[in-house]
């Protein structure tokens, strides 16, 4: 089942540190686009799927792929660990249906778009305070302080709040990062935090600031997504574990993969001047630059699912109990979607990337604010350089499931 793997391990973080692995990805793609993958115990290995069309029926399909059994991590969990740490990602339809309307309605495109002068306030107010400085960290500076921000305010949370939220966001999804994580899964003992999300201690801080704002809501509604999650805990939708759960998801997953999309897609600029000239002389293209951007970051680098049942995929034979694991990264490189996909194009349309999910009932909750807060970070960034060039190493976190970037330090000049 393993042949045509030979050196290829997509387990590994290290492998992520110096860059996705392409050329893999690219072979794996073309010759073996189901394949075995192994695991160091006590994982059983997986199934790694990395053509498009592929990975859109096996997310399509969740009646044969479920994700009950785990949708992040590649960590296989006992059954006291799939029910205490149950997110609305681990649950699927009608459960996951009932989740997903708690806040449904305010991530829709409807909604987020009455934010949108909210937005691009913030978003001046951050460019303003990082191009006082000739050089200065992207990520630091600019594409971490706008996606916090903004989540602070549809939480009705505290601003002075947000370098903590972000710090613990970190310690939490980047828990194979010696330097972000308070527990790194693969080098330190994290059995004591077997039953919290991504093993990682962090979490109880981040429960216990839930309870604080939830107790707040309780004496005081809002008209906002804490009250929305408070609500559906009284009326029994969901129990206490379910609200922490749900509160980290959005509130921390939320903010990381947004920042990391917007410094990948000021990287690929900077790597591809005739692109970010092109949006200089055309800003009415940033709507459709902000699907590239998305497509080239693929933040999440994969999902992955459970087989509930005997199956075939591309005439491999996958049993039931089987992890299967789509690999969106491949799949948003997949030549038979995207003609020459190794060349970031501000104008390719269509693109139907898959960074979102292909659809179907797992598609993102907050699409709508990731695509308004990456158009608008650009709509007001690029009219003020004059240029920006990278002046040091850009430094990518060591994980294989987020794809992002911890440092980039740039040089710029405004007009």
């Amino acid at each position: 089942m393993t042949e045509g793997l030979g050196e290829i391990d997509l387990v590994n973080p290290d492998t992520y540190v110096p860059g996705v692995p392409f050329a893999w990805f690219d072979h794996l793609r073309e010759d073996h686009p189901v394949i075995w993958h192994p695991e160091p115990a006590p994982n059983h290995g997986f199934w790694a799927v990395t053509r498009y069309d592929d990975l859109t029926a096996v997310h399509m399909d969740w009646e044969t792929y479920s994700s009950e059994l785990g949708a992040v991590a590649l960590e296989e969990l006992d059954a006291e660990q799939l029910e205490i740490r149950r997110s609305m990602l681990e649950t699927d339809p009608p459960r996951h249906t009932e989740l997903r309307k708690i806040c449904s309605r305010r991530f829709s495109a409807r909604a987020v778009g009455r934010f949108e002068e909210w937005i691009r306030d913030v978003a001046r107010g951050v460019l303003d305070r990082a191009l006082t400085k000739t050089e200065l960290d992207f990520v630091a500076e600019i594409s971490r302080e706008l996606p916090i921000r903004f989540l602070c305010s549809i939480f009705t949370v505290p601003q002075e709040d947000a370098p903590q939220l972000i710090e613990w966001g970190d310690q939490m999804i980047a828990n194979q990062d010696p330097e972000l994580s308070a527990a790194v899964v693969d080098q330190v003992d994290t059995e004591p935090y077997r039953n919290l999300p991504f093993r990682s201690p962090t979490a109880l801080q981040v429960f216990a600031y839930a309870d604080r704002q939830r107790d707040l809501r309780l004496q005081e509604p809002a008209d906002d997504v804490i009250t929305a999650l408070t609500v559906a805990q009284s009326e029994g939708i969901l129990n206490e574990r379910e609200f922490h759960n749900y509160f980290a998801l959005l509130m921390i997953a939320g903010n990381e993969t947004t920042r990391h999309t917007i410094t990948a897609g000021m990287l690929a600029l900077m790597e591809h001047p005739d692109q970010l000239e092109l949006l200089k002389e055309r800003p009415d293209l940033i709507p459709v630059a902000t699907e590239e951007i998305l497509r080239w970051a693929t933040p999440v680098m994969h999902f992955r699912r459970t087989a509930t049942r005997d199956t075939e995929l591309r005439g491999q034979p996958i049993r039931a109990g089987d992890k299967v694991v789509t690999w969106y990264i491949a799949a948003n490189r997949d030549p038979e979607v995207f003609p020459d996909p190794y060349r970031f194009d501000v104008t390719r349309s269509p693109n139907d990337h898959v960074t979102f999910g292909p659809g179907g009932p797992h598609f993102c909750l907050g699409a709508h604010l990731a695509r308004l807060e990456t158009r608008i970070l650009f709509e007001e960034l690029l009219p003020r350089l004059r240029s920006i060039e990278l002046v040091g190493p850009v430094e990518r976190i060591r994980s294989n499931f987020v794809n992002g970037i911890k440092r980039m330090p740039v040089r710029v000049r405004t007009t």
